[in-house]
């Protein structure tokens, strides 16, 4: 086989699916299956040192040994499907390195475009072109990510979970890679799924089966407009292939309808004023790896759908309707800033801020300038690594030590966590887009873009400037600073594993500042495509 048929989008679908298969079918006795008494020593406060003498008082006690011994053959199997899926997910993200490292930015369409025809009512086109390849390459970053970020978290129903996580990656890729609408809505809609058991059985508390319940049907809701515009797409020109949309000419008024249908729909899953309710509910009852790749990849599939059907395919009634949805986005924007102000949850602080990032990105991204286009993907992508390290510190690494997450809580962590308060200062200017990091630069090129068009909206727009770093300094000050809170205990600062999540997460978000060339240089093309046709 050479090296094209491996380089494909049919194979960063193909290997996730093959890792949850392998998980699947390897050993693993469920922790509720061992009855262990009180007196069970727990095998995860054991030391590496002290290994030895505890498994020796482990063994010298019958029943207790005899449990002990079960839990630590348990964890010890557990601990292999873990490696499996952060294995296979590392996997994927070289293949799609040596995908973006084969494209050709100077082409215009898809490319590493695959076929794959079974019986007559299956047919699946594959490609990729300059704007899907980025949100590829950030989904098969961030799922390893997700999965370190809680290894240490998940016991429970641990084989579901992996392969929920190794499902979901593999939807959201679909999502970025198929050529058709109607594929296009069904892995669209598929990725509620597994993102309702992850949120739903692993959640942090009771409320996570509501907030499993607003996360499907906010979305579901919107998406059934979707559907509907997708059957009068269908009827109306007789098929829902991306290359014959792009060449079909919709009448005006059949566009305006159809926009708004879908806007619908992406607009819930956004998410903008008035439909923000779900989201921030759903990352405060989420575990952390669900929080990570809803912040970093679910929000960016409705980015995608912006560009990939409503610009591309809906241009008039886009144009038309620019000045409403910029409104609706300056709303969202200030909106969310000004609730994050006011939080009391680190969590929903954080999460509260996706949602103005998110009302920046539309902005950008229906400024109808390739500047603008080109901004608001770039801070898509800064997002993407922003978003889920301030999930890591606040939610994963504070959270597990203090068990809270309320602000007024916590405070002084400086004092025994230096590593930790250099990572969060770093992340934290680099959420309110300070130069040198890539958010700062999609922020410039975004506003850019929104001034060429309106100065009033580019104005208004500004203001994210100045809100986003009130509440991430209040955030990091109100924590890291002060004198030491008299609730807590003396706290361990970051250990190996947390230190090379964070870390990883720091490369992209520093490289891409410097050097945003690496994106913007086979991001050009692709982006000028939208507005011109070059075909």
């Amino acid at each position: 086989m050479s090296l094209a048929h491996i380089i494909s989008p049919l194979t960063l679908l193909i290997i996730p699916l093959l890792g949850s298969l392998i998980i699947i079918s390897s050993p693993y006795l469920s922790s509720s299956s061992i009855r262990s008494p009180k007196a069970v020593v727990s095998a995860r406060s054991l030391k590496p040192k002290e290994g030895n003498e505890a498994m020796e008082a482990l063994i010298e006690g019958s029943k207790v040994g005899k449990h002990s011994l079960a839990m630590l053959s348990l964890l010890a199997q557990g601990s292999n499907l873990k490696k499996i899926a952060i294995i296979t997910s590392l996997i994927n993200f070289v293949i799609s390195i040596l995908l973006w490292i084969q494209f050709d930015s100077s082409y215009v369409g898809y490319q590493f475009v695959t076929e794959i025809t079974g019986f007559y009512f299956i047919q699946l086109n594959l490609g990729i072109d300059g704007v899907s390849l980025y949100f590829v390459l950030l989904t098969t970053f961030i799922t390893p990510i997700a999965l370190l970020s809680s290894h240490n978290d998940i016991e429970k129903n641990l084989k579901f979970y992996l392969v929920s996580i190794l499902l979901l990656e593999t939807l959201q890729i679909a999502v970025f890679v198929v050529l058709d609408l109607l594929l296009f809505y069904i892995f669209f809609e598929s990725v509620l799924i597994p993102l309702f058991f992850i949120v739903g059985v692993w959640g942090a508390s009771e409320a996570k089966v509501r907030a499993a319940f607003l996360l499907f049907l906010y979305t579901l809701f919107g998406s059934l407009f979707m559907l509907l515009a997708i059957i009068q797409v269908y009827s109306y020109l007789g098929a829902t292939d991306f290359a014959l949309l792009s060449v079909s000419e919709i009448n005006l008024e059949y566009q305006k309808i159809l926009w708004l249908a879908f806007f619908l729909a992406f607009a819930i899953k956004t998410p903008l004023w008035p439909f923000t309710g779900w989201l921030f509910r759903a990352h405060v009852e989420a575990p952390l790896s669900g929080s990570v790749i809803l912040a970093a990849v679910v929000l960016k599939l409705a980015t995608y759908a912006y560009l990939r059907i409503m610009i591309s395919f809906l241009p008039d009634a886009t144009n038309f309707y620019s000045p409403l949805l910029q409104g609706i986005c300056i709303i969202t924007l200030i909106y969310a800033s000004l609730s994050a102000l006011r939080s009391h949850d680190s969590k929903a602080l954080v999460a509260l801020s996706s949602i103005s990032h998110c009302a920046l990105i539309v902005l950008g991204l229906f400024s109808n300038t390739i500047i603008g286009i080109e901004g608001g993907i770039l801070v898509s992508l800064a997002h993407g690594f922003i978003s889920p390290a301030l999930f890591i510190i606040v939610g994963g690494i504070i959270y597990t030590r203090t068990h809270s997450r309320v602000i007024q809580y916590i405070r002084g962590l400086t004092t025994y966590m230096p590593l930790l308060s250099v990572f969060f200062l770093i992340f934290a200017l680099a959420n309110a887009s300070i130069p040198l990091t890539t958010g700062w630069v999609g922020e410039q090129m975004t506003l850019i873009g929104l001034f060429e068009r309106s100065p009033v909206i580019g104005t208004l727009g500004a203001l994210s400037i100045f809100l986003t770093a009130c509440y991430s300094m209040f955030l990091y000050n109100r924590l890291m600073f002060g004198n030491y809170s008299n609730y807590l205990q003396p706290l361990l600062d970051i250990d190996r594993r947390e230190f090379v999540v964070l870390f990883s997460l720091l490369i992209p978000t520093v490289l891409f500042g410097i050097w945003p060339n690496l994106i913007l240089d086979s991001l050009h093309v692709a982006s000028s495509d939208l507005i011109y046709n070059f075909s």
